[in-house]
């Protein structure tokens, strides 16, 4: 973990009001999803060179059916999983989160899996220690959440590798480590790191370190209220949206809020002393995800004026959350359409496969979804997209992964250990030393369980 070596206070806090918490899933609910025979199960597929060798012939076979509804994808699953599930029994979990869209999520639930945001996800091996083959159809720092909580006697696997998260691309360990020894170094114990759950298990080691905790967009104003209650100035990794969403949640001004330059940047372009650290009490990473920045306060505002109710995700840019009828996790979002009555009608501002499927289920049920940039006059076909690295989980992956693990011939590299860091193009892997995992563990460790205890204090 580099130099950075802190003494980890003890602390209490006091817990925020249930309305702030009452969007946390704290555990996987069933999604209502139904297999409609005339809906394609998969939007895509990857290029066969996406695909790691052990999993090509999956997908081959995968790509050479007739089509992709459920006649015919179903019958090919089959033939795979059901011995999967035979093998393993009850010592079996899949997992996937809502943003897989159209591929997994509509078929995890199907094979008894569990579909979640990335709150409930994290708890998913640590609460249900009987579960020892833990499958995530999701990106990469997601399967390493769940291990880093998982006991010593569960394996964890991610059905793709390769899926990564662009965030957590900006916010890679050797980025902050420097500028967070600069911030410690300043202002010592003073200074904690609040860790988005987009982040390495390195980065909420960091958080654990500093007496800080990870946070999910579900959870953030939770957590970061617990900090502000401890008197301490806040760096927030990686998400500068969510941060400042968060920061204006709980009533701070912007001259509370410091925003740190392009991370890509950083050694060549900015330095610390550039930004207004010492007045700020939160000081925001300049991270983002570039399938949220998208959204505009005008197209809320196109969608407002004809009546739609507009949600949002909170890692959109501040102008556009303000401007929304609410903001949320992606369970908060799945579940304010979900369950509202029949005629409503929802522009919801996340990713293109979430909202794809929402729309799709949401029909069903007499209420009207649209992608908030589909509006006219904006060119919503890049805006639309899906998370191009959670596409990398298809049924193929899913498929392969599980009949290579009733082989015994499951790919290591498939295997996800804290500490683990993928190269999410060529699939290399950097892998801790036992005596380094420890040591990350213990604090990553810390700092998820500081915010569970936050968040099921509030909940």
């Amino acid at each position: 973990m580099g130099s950075v070596s802190v003494t980890v206070p003890s602390r209490g806090y006091n817990a925020c009001t249930m309305a702030r918490a009452r969007d946390i899933s704290l555990s996987p609910r069933p999604t209502g999803i139904a297999l409609q025979t005339d809906i394609p199960i998969c939007q895509s597929d990857l290029p066969l060179d996406w695909y790691q060798d052990e999993f090509k012939p999956y997908a081959e076979e995968y790509i050479a059916l007739p089509d992709r509804t459920p006649e015919h994808v179903i019958p090919w699953l089959d033939r795979y999983i059901q011995p999967a599930l035979d093998h393993f029994g009850d010592s079996l979990l899949l997992l996937a989160h809502y943003y897989m869209g159209g591929e997994i999520v509509k078929l995890v639930e199907k094979y008894g899996g569990k579909v979640a945001d990335s709150y409930a996800l994290a708890l998913q091996a640590s609460r249900n220690p009987e579960k020892k083959i833990i499958v995530e159809s999701a990106v990469h720092f997601m399967a390493e959440t769940i291990a880093t909580l998982a006991n010593d006697d569960q394996q964890i696997w991610i059905t793709n590798p390769k899926a990564g998260c662009t965030m957590e691309m900006m916010a890679k360990d050797w980025m902050v480590l420097p500028v967070a020894e600069e911030l410690i170094a300043k202002y010592g114990d003073d200074l904690l790191v609040i860790a988005y759950m987009n982040t390495s298990g390195r980065i909420k080691a960091l958080a654990g370190q500093t007496g800080g905790a990870v946070c999910t967009s579900s959870n953030a104003p939770l957590v970061v209220d617990w900090a502000r209650k401890q008197g301490k100035k806040i760096l927030f990794v990686p998400d500068e949206h969510l941060g400042r969403n968060t920061a204006a949640k709980l009533g701070l001004d912007a001259t509370q809020v410091c925003t740190l330059g392009d991370p890509l940047t950083h050694t060549v372009s900015w330095q610390i002393e550039d930004f207004p650290t010492d007045s700020a009490e939160m000081i925001c990473w300049g991270g983002y995800c570039g399938v949220h920045t998208v959204f505009t306060p005008q197209q809320v505002r196109w969608w407002k004026e004809k009546d739609w109710q507009v949600i949002i995700h909170p890692e959109s840019k501040l102008e556009a959350v303000l401007e929304a009828d609410g903001s949320g996790s992606t369970a908060y979002l799945w579940n304010t359409v979900m369950e509202a009555p029949a005629g409503s009608k929802f522009a919801v501002g996340t990713e293109g496969h979430f909202v794809r499927n929402l729309k799709e289920q949401a029909l069903h049920k007499g209420i009207e979804v649209m992608h908030l940039a589909e509006i006219d006059g904006f060119d919503s076909s890049s805006a639309g997209c899906g998370c191009a690295t959670m596409s990398r989980n298809d049924p193929p992956h899913l498929a392969g992964m599980l009949d290579l693990l009733r082989k015994g011939e499951a790919p290591d590299i498939n295997r996800v250990l804290a500490g683990d860091v993928v190269d999410e193009q060529t699939a290399d892997r950097l892998r801790l030393s036992g005596d380094e995992r420890t040591l990350m563990v213990a604090n990553a460790k810390l700092a998820l369980e500081r915010m569970i205890e936050i968040t099921e204090a509030a909940t």
